[in-house]
């Protein structure tokens, strides 16, 4: 049995060095913690910019505080709707449903689990005003088939780009610049980490300054008053978490680089009848390796077994549940038993046909890690080789 994988929840699976020892202690023996008035988290925001080919960026104390942010930055009114997918986390609706907004669930692609065109277009509806897009597991949606349906319309786009770091969407363009504004996460699992903190870009000046206001109560620091200019929270990310984020986000690429090689040899031994690999490869980030199965060919569960027998971790559909089904949404609870924003749309309970079919019979991913050792890629390829072989064996 192989084991000893490297993981995201300890040292031999994260690439944190000296210079982010450095980093902190730098910003410890400084006494300025704090954000106001502090240099690291400016400069950290100048440096992603620039990184990511953006006008503007912000920094966050975590991912969903970003998102939240972001639909807050675009001042909707109470009952708009704005389109989710339904496999991801809650992260992407819970800005959504605190600024009084109605989220819409639209179905997905079978194989990317991502939105579509074709999707969003018939989940638009007279309230429409935003489009969340997750480019789930490190693949890249057709944002910009998704841009042609929404723009025409004043429908803005927010880009959930929390596992994609280096995704490239079908233009070639990284994920999170194609639409109005991306958001990225540097949680624990993430391609680069501080454990929690999120990060936004746009070229859109008045949205970053929303977005900024918004993480600080409202509060124009840079006037010199104690003014609040409109709602807020405290969303501030901290000078350590800033100083620990400017050295990560410089071993992005080497992280998606040595992932799409994991990835690479993982294709090559699961080229098998009965299961579909990621497409454009070449684009992915591989947060984590998706797998779709033909359950006419391959038994998910014996599948999934088999994989975490050999030592890698693997989960049947990602999600328990596609996230409409928690009580959350078919309970409506919010704030207390109003139901509200619910309340607010007229639309039905949803159902997306193909986001159930991935959660609860076709899904696989298997956790990959960039600090595989070449010799543990080969094991892992060859291992995953003679599951698939065996599995889809005509005479199993």
């Amino acid at each position: 049995m192989s084991s000893g994988y490297p993981d995201v929840f300890s040292a031999p699976g994260r690439r944190i060095g000296v210079e982010e020892e450095e980093a902190v202690l730098r910003v410890l023996r400084s006494g300025h913690l704090w954000r106001v008035d502090g240099t690291d988290t400016p400069a950290l925001e100048h440096e992603f910019a620039e990184l990511m080919g953006a006008r503007h960026a912000a920094a966050f104390a975590t991912g969903t505080a970003s998102l939240h942010a972001a639909v807050a930055a675009l001042d909707l009114e109470p009952g708009d709707e704005v389109i989710v997918p339904p496999i991801t986390d809650a992260g992407t609706t819970i800005g959504v449903i605190a600024e009084g907004l109605v989220p819409v669930f639209a179905d997905l692609d079978p194989v990317t689990g991502c939105l579509t065109a074709q999707t969003v277009a018939a989940a638009i509806g007279p309230r429409t005003r935003a489009v969340m897009v997750v480019h789930l597991f490190g693949g890249g949606a057709d944002v910009e088939g998704i841009a042609e349906v929404c723009r025409p319309r004043g429908v803005r786009i927010i880009e959930d780009c929390a596992q994609a770091y280096w995704t490239r969407t079908p233009s070639g363009a990284v994920a999170g610049t194609v639409g109005d504004i991306g958001c990225f996460s540097l949680q624990q699992s993430k391609h680069v980490t501080t454990g929690d903190g999120g990060l936004l870009i746009t070229d859109d000046p008045a949205l970053a300054r929303r977005a900024r206001l918004f993480a600080d109560k409202g509060w124009p620091r840079e006037e010199g008053t104690r003014t609040h200019l409109e709602h807020g929270l405290n969303y501030r990310m901290s000078e350590l978490i800033a100083a620990v984020a400017r050295v990560q986000i410089t071993r992005a690429v080497g992280v998606v680089a040595d992932r799409r090689r994991v990835a690479q040899a993982w294709d090559q031994a699961l080229e098998r009848p009965g299961l579909t690999l990621a497409p454009r490869p070449e684009d992915h980030s591989y947060w984590l390796y998706p797998v779709v199965i033909d359950p006419a060919v391959i038994d998910r569960d014996q599948l999934v077994a088999r994989i975490r027998a050999v030592g890698l971790p693997a989960s049947a559909g990602y999600l328990e549940r596609v996230l409409y089904a928690n009580p959350v949404f078919t309970q409506r609870r919010t704030f207390g038993t109003s139901g509200w924003p619910f309340t607010l749309s007229e639309r039905g309970s949803p159902h997306c046909p193909q986001a159930e079919i991935l959660v609860g019979s076709t899904l696989v991913t298997i956790a990959v890690n960039e600090n595989l050792t070449p010799a543990q890629i080969e094991t892992s390829a060859r291992d995953l080789a003679q599951i698939a072989a065996d599995l889809g064996s005509t005479d199993a």
